[in-house]
Parts: C-alpha cells; structure tokens; sequence
C-alpha cells in the first residue's frame, strides 16, 4: 500500500523545444495539467494495487474515530488494571464516612443522654433537696411550739408588785422572745430571684435564721432557769434548810401515776438533747418552788421596806433597859393589810398580851411566822392560808408606841432575823 497526496504530482518538465510550439497547444495542455490537478486533490490509500482515495473531511474524521477509539481502549484497558484499587478505595472511603457518620450519631446521643441524665438528676436532687427543706420545716415548727410551750421559769407568789412599767416591758420581752410558728414562705416573697435554686437557697438561709433564733431562744431559757435553780438552791444553804425534807414536806395531796422515766428517742438532735435538759432543770425548778412556797423570804407589808426597830438587842421603849427584841417591825400605816409570807396554817389568831392581837401561821417543816400589834385579823385558828393572803391590818395593839407591824420568823419554835429570810428573798427575785 502507498500514499500519496494529489497536489504532490509532478509538475511538467520544461523543454526547450515547448518554447517553439504552437501557443494553442501550449494554453490547452495547460488548462489539462489545471483539471488534472483539481481530479488529483484528496488523500489517497494503496494496497495490492489498488487506491482508494478520500477527501479530507473524511480523512480528519478517521483519525479522529481511531483517536478516541484508542484513548478509550487505553482508558478501558487502565480502568481494568487498576479497578480492584479504585473500588478498594471508594468501598474504604464510604466505609470511613459511615463510621465518622455513625460516630457523629453515637457522640450525639451520648450527649443527648448526657444531657437528660443529668436533668433528671438535676430534678432528683431539687425533689430530694425540697422534700428535705420542708421535713426541716416541720421539725423547726415543732421546736417553735415546744419553746411557746415552756413556762416561766420565775417563782409566783411575791407579794411585792412590780412597778407599774416594768409588767408591761417584761411581757413584751417575753412575748418578742418566744419564736412563732413558722409560716409557709409564699411564690411572691421570692418573686425576685430566677430558677428554682434560688429559692432553695434563699428559703434554707430562711430556715437557718429560724433555726438560730430557735437555739439562741433556746440557750437563753436554759441559761435563766439553771441561773434560778442556783439561785434556789442557794437560798435553802443560806437559810440552813434541808432540802430533801422541804420538799417532801410540799408535798400536794391528790398526786401520783406509774414511773415512767425520761427516755430520749436514738435520733434525738442537739436541740431535742438540749429542750430535755431544759425541761429536767424546770422539773427540779417547779419542785423547789413548791417548797420555797412554805419558806417565809416574802415581805408582809406592801411597799418599801422601812424597819422601825430590828432584831437583836435593843432597849425597851417602855421601861428603858436592854432588852430582846424577837421581830423587826415595820413602818406601815393604821388599817394597811399584812399578808402571810409563806402557805400554812394559821395555828393562833387572837389576843396574846404584849403582841396585842396576833396571828401565827404554821409553814411546816419546824418554820412559822407571827404578825403582832394587828387592829384586825381576817383568818381564824385551823385555817389554810396561801403567799399573799391577808390576815389582818396595822395596828397598835399590845405592847406598842404606834402603829406598826410587829413580823417573827421562828424555826422550831425560837426565833430567828427575819432579814435573813428576806435578804434570800431579795436574791432570788433580783436575780
């Protein structure tokens, strides 16, 4: 096969005997070479003699056939070779976006769990956290009404009033003292703050001032009433009293019950432990008052304490020598009223010659007391008489220069300084 292009043709050789021939023949042998060159324009194949010949769009169309038809062989052929690799590829590469995806999944629901759990413990903890503040409710309710249920720790039955300012001051004291029941905290008192745990921690910064003026109330009432048993007990060693023997001797009929001793429960707190206490030390209080309600330390006149003549030795007014003078006597007015200074039983009331008209009350336990120069008595003989009952009023009967009251303190029968009873009186009030 051989190839060759039309336009390549030989072109005539120029003779020098062309020159001499005819110029017709010359013009149609050039207008023959045109035609034959225009009949020989194209592409050309050869192959065992034979030609077959194209023209050049159909020429550049081959080729541009066989071109693609090789890159895409050569395409298909590399495709071939390298397609476990690729499809290895792509297979691990969406492998690797799945897990990632799968991985995103699994993080995010971890965090939505995450998320919940911890609201849900967040709401646990709120309950547990509420439930526990209104149980702390409860109990500083119960402590509120057990101190509003604790009575004075002072001892009834002076004779002498207070002034008229110091009742009133003394029962607002004592009624700002006692804590009130607690009231339920409304939604509008903690309108202001924002989220629940706010008004946790502002409603137990509530309950803990609560608490404080509880146990501070509290610590106070324990501090008074072990102050007023020594006290007490102070006055029975001054006054040289037994007093095992007053109290039994105090004793009120009528009493009794089963022994049932003081048991705190296993989950008793400090303040529980504490409110025992205070109620054993008012135990001990309440059975000392009733023996100090025997034991003459009151004043039987009202008003100031103005002596005209004490005890001891004095001289006597009517005969001018030294003499015993067994009483105090009070400055008092005619007709003012004298009170027993202790419970008894009124054992004389009658004439008895230098007391005049005179009154005597047994108090028990060897201790009695006389009122002398009386213009009045308001009891009679068996008679029971309580602290501050009047049994007769000032006069000047007997062995007297004026109106007076004659007052005696004995034990067992002989006379002893009525201050000294008085004085332990003084103390234990003003203490």
């Amino acid at each position: 096969m051989s190839y060759r292009s039309s336009p390549c043709a030989e072109y005539p050789q120029h003779r020098a005997h062309d020159h001499n021939r005819h110029p017709s023949r010359h013009a149609a042998s050039a207008a023959r070479t045109s035609n034959k060159k225009e009949t020989q324009r194209g592409y050309t194949l050869a192959h065992a003699g034979r030609q077959v010949r194209f023209g050049p769009v159909v020429f550049w169309i081959a080729v541009g056939t066989i071109t693609l038809l090789g890159v895409w062989s050569a395409a298909t052929a590399t495709y071939f070779a390298f397609r476990d690799d690729v499809l290895t590829r792509l297979i691990s590469r969406q492998a690797d976006m799945q897990y990632a995806y799968e991985d995103r999944i699994a993080e995010l629901r971890t965090r939505v769990d995450r998320t919940t759990s911890r609201q849900l413990l967040d709401q646990e903890q709120f309950h547990r956290k509420l439930d526990e503040i209104m149980r702390r409710q409860a109990v500083l309710e119960s402590h509120a009404a057990a101190l509003n249920a604790l009575p004075d720790a002072s001892v009834t039955g002076s004779i002498k009033g207070p002034p008229p300012g110091k009742a009133e001051k003394d029962a607002d004291a004592s009624s700002s003292g006692k804590p009130f029941p607690i009231s339920r905290p409304q939604p509008a008192r903690f309108g202001k703050t924002t989220g629940p745990a706010n008004k946790l921690m502002r409603l137990e910064s509530s309950l803990d001032r609560v608490e404080n003026r509880q146990t501070a109330e509290l610590n106070s009432v324990e501090n008074r009433m072990e102050s007023r048993l020594r006290r007490m007990r102070g006055v029975f060693s001054e006054l040289g009293l037994n007093t095992a023997k007053m109290e039994s001797g105090s004793q009120h009929s009528g009493t009794g019950g089963p022994y049932v001793p003081v048991k705190l429960p296993h989950n008793a707190g400090p303040f529980e432990r504490q409110l025992t206490r205070v109620n054993l030390t008012r135990a001990q209080i309440d059975r000392l008052n009733g023996a100090l309600a025997f034991v003459p330390y009151r004043k039987p006149v009202m008003g100031e304490m103005e002596f005209t003549s004490g005890f001891g030795i004095r001289v006597d007014p009517f005969v001018g020598r030294p003499a015993m003078h067994t009483g105090l006597d009070f400055r008092a007015s005619m007709g003012d009223p004298v009170r027993a200074t202790a419970n008894g039983k009124v054992v004389s009331a009658g004439w008895s010659g230098g007391y005049g008209r005179m009154v005597e009350i047994d108090h028990g336990n060897g201790l009695s007391t006389r009122y002398g120069h009386l213009s009045a008595i308001n009891v009679s003989v068996g008679q029971s008489v309580k602290i501050g009952q009047v049994v007769g009023e000032v006069g000047s009967t007997g062995r007297s220069t004026g109106p007076h009251l004659h007052y005696e303190t004995r034990i067992n029968g002989e006379a002893v300084d009525p201050r000294k009873f008085l004085r332990a009186g003084m103390l234990l009030n003003d203490g």
